[in-house]
């Protein structure tokens, strides 16, 4: 039996205590022997990183009390620990320095203590015996330079500096007999989805060879096989692909899809694919932004695998015919688990090493999301087709009146060039449970619709993007199935800036939004940001500060005039990728424009909430300002502490 009672308002057991409760952020796993590793960001832990190795069916904490396995490198980091032969390396958030953890020992600093404290930055490394090859990021005299350095595995040294000059580089893998070293490279103003070039060295005799790269190809993930080819991805027919390389041979494609088998190395340390030791491939593809595993068997037939994952974070190999996955689906969290591949007589299989949370939610309270397509314009009004995750709103006890429709939460996600992805996430559900309708939508410039759609945000940030949130917004209105008064929408970092960006408008139809350190002034983050993002706004927006006028054009913080709509902005006070003034910027506008504005400041945090106290107070103070500006009651149980809008 079911109540109604108005969308927004229905009680939920999804509250901010459950988001965070027992929660882990799981974003990576490394084989070691017949060991598996992960990393557990854990928001009850002061957001820290643990390591976890699971053995015999037994999981154990690794890193002593107070350690953190995070780098600042890139500030996104990724790729901050590996494993090998039961020793662990990792980089510590508090002084940026890489250990080694040895069975049974403490963390014992392999380099040296910086200049300035945090100076010296380090991160995805790769062992072979006695050698060590890594990126470092060395900040100094006020000047940031990224470099590849060899060091001695099993004890203190100083690094060796074995690849500089360019911009930035990534991904130093040792081939089987140590002998050689690949890795990737590239230049401002590219992002390493816009251009990269893959450098193979030989270390005995120097000579170096470009193997794939250059302008309007972007390569990721080399890979060394125990038969001394070189694997990676690249997007060189318009899709993430994978593609082989032997010395002395021409590159040849291993799996040529219609789908995306990369992702944007926004951090470092993808994994989305493995070659297992007789040539098998299994790979994570997205298509029509869903992910799915697929197989390349050693004849080469590609195949999906008959499993549930929709979102898939890394893949390695595990043995002569298995993976292990960090992988979700819509109706379950992230976990990890180890894929053994079908023979002649069964069918696939998985075994779960790390199982997500039990939250204990009725099926029927979880909604579950729709991949969708709808019809947008570009810059100059010629229809285009934009894409989305519609979540309709989802209870296993209430349902809204009959002649009301659902308030609409449109969420955009960062990077601008990410996506978002049709995996269940408690912070979605968080809404949705309450009766809230949601669409993630993935506007041009988004990953998992192929090289062409991700370069459509070229020169377009700031217009493209609110294109097709306004198109997703409206075309689910005229539908009918959300309500055309009650618009929202929420998003962070980049999102935070196409949140702003639509609101700054005369003709918005949004009623009220959400910017999570966001961006309010694009000719303020093009003077001042750190250096791996420091030219991205040249393809984005233009070279600065030739395209200044289209930069002032473009930022909210000059469009206030036309702002009129309520805002709740959340803001990390030491994120260094949007810092604290941007936010601050726009509060004050509309402080002083008298637009109902509410602000709320977390020290400790950086470029996204790790805390599981913030994490909380930024769930429920959204609510609370939804529920106040469009005028429904939340319910007494739920508990949560009213957030102050000024001017409301």
């Amino acid at each position: 039996m079911t109540t109604t009672s108005p969308f927004g308002s229905w009680p939920t057991p999804i509250t901010s205590e459950l988001v965070v409760a027992a929660a882990v952020r799981l974003s990576d796993a490394h084989v070691d022997g017949a060991d598996v590793v992960w990393s557990e960001g854990r928001p009850s832990d002061g957001g820290r990183t643990q390591l976890v190795r699971h053995r015999d069916g037994e999981q154990t904490d690794l890193l002593p009390a107070g350690r953190d396995a995070r780098t600042g490198v890139h500030e996104y980091g990724g790729a901050a620990w590996w494993a090998r032969g039961g020793v662990v390396w990792f980089v510590d958030w508090a002084d940026q320095r890489l250990y080694r953890l040895a069975p049974g020992g403490e963390p014992e600093p392999l380099t040296p203590e910086p200049a300035a404290p945090r100076a010296d930055r380090y991160a995805d490394g790769d062992v072979c015996g006695d050698v060590l090859v890594c990126v470092r990021e060395r900040h100094a005299d006020g000047q940031v330079r990224n470099e590849i350095v060899r060091l001695a595995s099993g004890r203190p040294s100083e690094p060796e500096v074995l690849v500089t000059g360019p911009d930035f580089v990534a991904a130093p893998r040792l081939s089987p007999d140590g002998t050689t070293l690949a890795w990737l490279h590239w230049d401002h103003p590219s992002m390493p989805w816009d251009a990269t070039e893959l450098v193979v060295r030989d270390l005995r005799t120097g000579e170096e060879t470009v193997v794939a790269g250059g302008p309007g190809e972007s390569v990721t993930e080399p890979r060394w096989h125990a038969d001394g080819s070189l694997w990676f991805v690249s997007d060189r027919t318009d899709w993430w692909n994978v593609y082989r390389w032997a010395a002395g041979s021409d590159i040849e494609a291993m799996v040529r899809i219609d789908a995306e088998i990369g992702v944007p190395s926004w951090r470092f340390g993808d994994a989305r694919y493995a070659v297992l030791d007789d040539g098998t491939v299994v790979y994570a593809r997205r298509r029509d932004g869903v992910d799915a595993l697929g197989v390349r068997g050693t004849g080469g037939l590609i195949a999906d695998l008959d499993l549930p994952f929709t979102n898939v974070a890394t893949v390695r190999a595990a043995g002569p015919d298995a993976v292990v996955v960090v992988a979700g689906s819509p109706t379950s969290e992230t976990g990890v688990y180890r894929v053994t591949l079908p023979d002649d007589d069964s069918d696939v299989t998985s075994a779960t090493l790390r199982a997500p949370r039990d939250l204990d939610l009725d099926p029927a309270g979880v909604s579950v999301p729709e991949a969708v397509r709808f019809p947008s314009t570009d810059a100059q009004g010629e229809p285009r087709t934009a894409h989305a995750l519609y979540y309709p709103p989802a209870s296993a006890t209430h349902v809204g009146p009959a002649d009301e429709l659902p308030p609409l939460l449109v969420v955009i996600h960062g990077g601008p060039t990410g996506a978002a992805v049709p995996a269940f996430d408690v912070g979605t559900q968080f809404w949705t449970s309450r009766g809230f309708a949601v669409v993630a939508v993935n506007h041009g410039g988004s990953t998992g619709y192929g090289r062409a759609y991700r370069c459509e945000l070229r020169g377009q940030w700031g217009v493209l993007d609110v294109a097709d949130c306004l198109a997703a917004a409206r075309r689910l209105a005229d539908d009918g199935r959300v309500d055309t008064e009650r618009l929202l929408i929420r998003g962070g970092s980049a999102g935070g800036f196409t949140v702003l960006a639509a609101l700054a408008r005369a003709d918005t139809p949004f009623a009220a939004g959400a910017d999570h350190f966001g961006v309010a002034d694009l000719e303020a983050l093009a003077r001042d940001t750190h250096k791996f993002e420091s030219r991205y706004l040249d393809s984005l927006v233009g070279p600065y500060p030739e395209a200044r006028e289209t930069y002032v054009e473009r930022s909210p913080i000059h469009r206030v005039e036309q702002f009129s709509r309520p805002l709740i902005v959340l803001q990390g006070a030491e994120d260094e990728v949007v810092p604290p003034a941007q936010s601050e910027l726009i509060v004050d506008a509309l402080r002083a424009k008298g637009v109902p504005v509410a602000y709320l400041l977390f020290d400790g945090e950086q470029h996204g909430f790790r805390r599981a106290e913030n994490i909380r107070r930024a769930l429920d103070a959204e609510l609370s300002f939804y529920a106040q500006v469009l005028g429904f009651e939340l319910p007494a149980a739920a508990g949560i502490e009213p957030v102050r809008i000024e001017n409301l």
